[in-house]
């Protein structure tokens, strides 16, 4: 393929309902989407770097910008374009995982649609489906957490992962146990709120069954999860800190997790999301796919990662209406407690224009 050009679209989508973690709340989701246009296909990819630098240091706008000064002229540099060859190409630029795995996807996505394949087949998927678990932010009481609780197991998600912070951890977990009792599986996040010192502490919500506690401490800190995975029972699972297949190997042989949360965005793509899920598999290590409040275009893409063999962890591929009364691709409907993995060409579905022009702030064409 040759690349004729890469549109820039800025979108707002308003949440249902305020999403609180440990480091802030969110009510619309700026989304940064690229529509990479080659001679046989164009494709679609979604960067979800957040509007501030709190998750990570990226951001909706350095996105953009690093996209349109270094990596997007690098991709559209190359005699033959493919999805394999953006990676490569884009190396030596530090960082930017998130712009990085936008601009692999849409690239990708656009090859898959010209051979008439699907993502998931090319990621290696072994299911047409996948179980679904649901994330809970962060609320202002305990009777709120247990409506919302209910209401998404009422709906039919198989997991419930639960937001916490100091101050905001063992009541409610306890809370929910006592609600829902311990067959219902349950798992926290902490969005790396701790520190070593908490230990004590966070092994207070060992009585309870978790399945895990998702990134309890700094994300550079590898060596004090290590420390923290003897003291607790409950297994430690790493999110922030996997950066790269490299990461996840080092991370696993220091000991410091005994289950990985991937997402493509963070750790530069999806063909680096498959190797980390086959570094995993080899240590025996359970992953399972996160979110970051995906529109459909990243949701598709996601659930065509969660469908290879060893996410055996429910993930965080929630349906359309988790986050948004109206997506912007056809919408993503809970199945019993499962989504269906698009089987169309590339990631499998496409904006609808009436409802992309409808959310879209700005729109930047960039020729090749």
């Amino acid at each position: 393929m040759k690349l004729a050009g890469v549109e820039l679209r800025l979108i707002g989508m308003p949440l249902v309902a305020p999403f609180r973690t440990s480091f802030g709340t969110e009510t619309t989701r700026e989304v940064l989407l690229l529509r990479a246009v080659t001679g046989e296909a164009e494709g679609w990819g979604e960067c979800v770097a957040m509007s501030d630098p709190l998750y990570s240091s990226e951001y909706v706008h350095a996105a953009a910008d690093v996209l349109t000064r270094f990596l997007i002229p690098a991709v559209a540099a190359l005699p033959e374009l493919d999805g394999n060859a953006v990676g490569p190409a884009l190396a030596k630029f530090k960082g930017h995982r998130m712009a990085k795995a936008a601009l692999e996807t849409a690239v990708l996505d656009a090859e898959l649609r010209a051979q008439g394949r699907s993502m998931a087949r090319e990621l290696g998927a072994v299911r047409d489906r996948v179980p679904c678990g649901v994330s809970v932010g962060i609320m202002d009481s305990i009777g709120e957490l247990l409506d919302a609780v209910g209401g998404y197991l009422d709906a039919g998600y198989l997991r419930i992962k639960l937001k916490i912070e100091p101050g905001w951890d063992v009541e409610p977990v306890r809370a929910v146990r006592e609600r829902f009792g311990d067959d219902v599986l349950l798992q926290v996040d902490a969005n790396t709120a701790y520190t070593v010192a908490d230990a004590r502490h966070l092994a207070g919500l060992d009585p309870f069954d978790l399945l895990l506690i998702e990134q309890p401490l700094d994300e550079e800190d590898v060596l004090g999860h290590a420390e923290l995975a003897k003291v607790l029972r409950t297994p430690v699972c790493l999110d922030e800190s996997i950066t790269s297949a490299r990461s996840a190997a080092d991370a696993i042989r220091l000991g410091a997790c005994r289950i990985v949360n991937i997402k493509p965005g963070r750790v530069g793509g999806y063909l680096e999301a498959r190797r980390i899920h086959d570094v995993c598999a080899a240590n025996g290590v359970p992953v399972w796919a996160g979110g970051m409040l995906e529109t459909g275009i990243g949701r598709a893409a996601n659930v065509a990662l969660a469908a290879l063999p060893g996410f055996t962890v429910p993930g965080d591929t929630s349906a359309s209406d988790r986050y948004y009364r109206t997506d912007i691709t056809e919408p993503f409907v809970l199945d019993d407690g499962h989504l269906a993995v698009p089987p169309g060409p590339g990631i499998g579905v496409t904006p609808d224009p009436a409802e992309l022009d409808k959310v879209t702030s700005k729109v930047d064409w960039l020729p090749a």
